[in-house]
C-alpha cells in the first residue's frame, strides 16, 4: 500500500476548521493579492478560478484555462504566503482519472484543499449563464476519484453543487449529502437564492459548508457573524480583490487619460515597498555582506 504523502497546510486548515467559529476566506488570484490577503490578517485564502483566469489570461472564467496553467498559478501564489491556501480544479479536467490527477498534483504542490464540482465541461462561474450540471452517477464518480487521490496525497476535498438553479434547491442538498457520504470534506451547495434556502443547507448538510459571498450575484450578501450564527464554516469572497483592483485601476488610467491628478488614490510608495517584501529582502540581503 502506498503511503500517504503529508500536508503541513491540509493539517493546518482541518485546525482552522475545528475551531468554533467560521473563517472569513478572501479570495486571491496572484502573488501579490494572496500576500495582502496574509498581511491583512486572514487565515485562509483560495485561489478563485473566476479571479485566476481574468488575471493570468483576460479572458473570463468559461474553463478556458487549462490543468496545468492553474496548477502553476497556485505554485506561484503559494511561494510568497505562509497561510492554507485551497484551489479551484473546476470539474477535474476530464474523466475520474483525470480528476485523481488533478487532486494529486495540488496535493502534491502544498494546496490545503481542492474544488471540485458537478458542472458540465467546460464549467461556467455559478452566478453567469449558460451553466448545466451532469448526472447523479458522474457528478459522485469525481468526487469518489477526488478521495481516492487524496488516500495518496493528503488535501482537503471541497465538493461543489452548481444543481440549484435549474434542478431546485432539493437535488443540491441531495448531491451534497452524497458528497459527504463519498468522503468529501467541505462542501459547497452554489447559489442559494434566500437567507431560509442558506439555513437549510447548514441544518442537512453533515459536513462544514461554504457561503459563497459574490457581490452582485444570486445569493444574499449578508454580515459575517449572521452568516456563523446560520451554520457556515467558511465564508467565501471570491471576487472582493479582484473587482477592488479593477475599479481602482481604472479610475486611475481615466484619470490619467484625461490629464487630471491620479495620485490621490495610489498607496504611498514606501508601503507598497513595505509590502512587496522589499525591506525583508535588504535585511537578508544584509546577513551575506563582507
Amino acid at each position: 500500500m502506498t503511503e500517504q504523502l503529508p500536508n503541513r497546510q491540509a493539517d493546518r486548515l482541518r485546525t482552522l476548521l475545528a475551531q468554533d467559529r467560521m473563517i472569513m476566506m478572501p479570495c486571491c488570484f496572484d502573488g501579490i493579492s494572496a500576500r495582502l490577503i496574509e498581511q491583512c490578517g486572514f487565515d485562509l485564502t483560495f485561489l478563485s478560478g473566476f479571479s485566476a483566469s481574468v488575471s493570468r489570461i483576460g479572458a473570463p472564467d468559461v474553463g478556458l484555462m487549462s490543468y496545468s496553467e492553474v496548477l502553476d498559478q497556485a505554485r506561484n501564489v503559494m511561494e510568497g504566503i505562509s497561510v492554507p491556501m485551497m484551489v479551484d480544479g473546476d470539474t477535474g479536467y476530464g474523466n475520474p482519472m483525470n480528476v485523481e490527477r488533478t487532486v494529486e498534483g495540488f496535493a502534491r504542490a502544498g494546496c490545503a484543499g481542492v474544488m471540485i464540482e458537478d458542472q458540465l465541461s467546460p464549467k461556467r462561474c455559478g452566478h453567469t449563464a449558460r451553466k448545466a450540471v451532469v448526472d447523479r452517477e458522474e457528478a459522485s464518480d469525481r468526487i469518489r476519484a477526488a478521495v481516492t487521490a487524496r488516500g495518496r496525497a493528503d488535501i482537503l476535498i471541497k465538493a461543489r453543487t452548481d444543481a440549484r438553479r435549474d434542478h431546485g434547491l432539493s437535488e443540491a442538498i441531495a448531491r451534497a449529502q452524497m458528497f459527504a457520504e463519498l468522503g468529501a470534506d467541505i462542501v459547497f451547495v452554489e447559489e442559494p437564492f434566500s437567507k431560509e434556502e442558506m439555513r437549510t443547507i447548514c441544518a442537512e448538510v453533515p459536513v462544514p459548508a461554504v457561503a459563497n459571498m459574490l457581490e452582485g450575484g444570486q445569493t444574499p450578501i449578508l454580515p459575517p457573524a449572521e452568516l456563523e450564527d446560520m451554520g457556515f464554516a467558511i465564508a467565501a469572497y471570491p471576487l472582493a480583490c479582484l473587482s477592488a483592483a479593477m475599479q481602482a485601476m481604472c479610475t486611475t488610467l481615466e484619470h490619467l487619460k484625461a490629464g487630471r491628478d491620479h495620485t490621490g488614490g495610489l498607496m504611498p510608495f514606501d508601503e507598497l515597498r513595505r509590502r512587496v517584501g522589499f525591506e525583508d529582502y535588504y535585511r537578508a540581503e544584509d546577513r551575506y555582506r563582507r
